[in-house]
């Protein structure tokens, strides 16, 4: 399982490295900090039904 960023034009940001397929969605952006990170710096960010929890605007 990969995660990535892109930008609303669809142009990458950002790629993860590979990790088990079994690894749930929000406990690998948590484990990388992107979570975190992104809502630092104030970004709208938008991820499909396995980011539900994840906090702030998520």
């Amino acid at each position: 399982m990969s995660q990535v960023l892109a930008d609303p034009f669809g142009r990458l940001l950002w790629a993860s490295a590979a990790l088990p397929g079994a690894a749930h969605d929000i406990k690998a952006a948590r484990a990388r900090g992107v979570i975190d990170a992104l809502a630092e710096v104030g970004l709208v960010r938008y991820g499909d039904k396995g980011y539900q929890g994840a906090g702030g605007t998520f």
